[in-house]
């Protein structure tokens, strides 16, 4: 069991290294999109230096008028 949660930890520790090379720490995400993307990638992992470049693309729902 201590095993895995060492391996998830330094998979997602490589996952946010590879979200801060790509600049996402920057500002604050500014729609759902830029967070999930931000999400994904650390999640993604050492995948990431794969090739792997995960996206996100979504919409809120508006409010009615």
């Amino acid at each position: 069991m201590k095993f895995l949660g060492a391996l998830i930890v330094i998979w997602l520790i490589i996952g946010g290294i590879a979200a801060w090379q790509r600049g996402y720490f920057g500002s604050a995400p500014e729609n759902c999109a830029q967070a999930g993307t931000v999400a994904v990638t650390i999640v993604a992992g050492p995948l990431n230096y794969m090739g792997v470049n995960p996206k996100i693309s979504c919409e809120l729902p508006q409010p009615s008028k």
